[in-house]
């Protein structure tokens, strides 16, 4: 909580010499341009399926629901994840927005299985209707894993994010398959 009020400060303190600095010239301010479209594609709420792999055994399945809003005056998408994950209560919450100097859309993602944040970026081609990324944070232990994200737009009502890690041997393995439906 204190590092919170702290970078809050420090936001505003730097807006207000930035502010003073620039005094009597107009700044152009940042606005969604075509690239903030995609972000629009997932907003609403969303069922989900989750699969969860675990080699050697069948898929672990649960449910949840997952509801996006368009925020930062269109700049950013805010994820809100609630459900069961291995008959535990879940929740997850992240933010993405799109990064114009990387030409990549970035991200954070923190839940209650995960011991802090996560950090993402992807690329989205529209002629595959396909987004690919990777993410590297700490797992429930605090060890660092990285991941790579692939997620299908099927239509304007359906989608699938495949997760996938690297296993002991080197090799790339499934981890995560979550299917959507839009529900509103």
């Amino acid at each position: 909580m204190p590092f919170q009020k702290l970078g809050r400060v420090l936001a505003v303190a730097s807006t207000l010499v930035l502010a003073g600095v620039v005094a009597g010239q107009e700044m152009p301010m940042p606005k969604p341009g075509p690239e903030h479209k995609v972000l629009e594609m997932d907003a609403g709420t969303w069922e989900a399926t989750v699969e969860m792999s675990v080699p050697g055994a069948p898929p672990m399945v649960s449910k949840g629901t997952e509801t996006n809003t368009i925020g930062c005056g269109g700049l950013c998408l805010i994820s809100d994840f609630k459900g069961t994950m291995a008959g535990t209560p879940f929740h997850g919450h992240g933010t993405s927005t799109w990064d114009p100097a990387k030409k990549k859309y970035v991200g954070t993602w923190t839940d209650s299985m995960s011991a802090g944040i996560s950090l993402g970026e992807s690329t989205y081609d529209a002629a595959t209707k396909m987004a690919s990324g990777s993410m590297e944070g700490p797992d429930m232990t605090g060890k660092i894993v990285k991941s790579r994200s692939v997620v299908e737009y099927k239509d304007a009502n359906t989608r699938v994010m495949q997760m996938f890690t690297t296993g002991p041997d080197g090799k790339e393995i499934p981890m995560m398959k979550i299917s959507y439906t839009r529900k509103n």
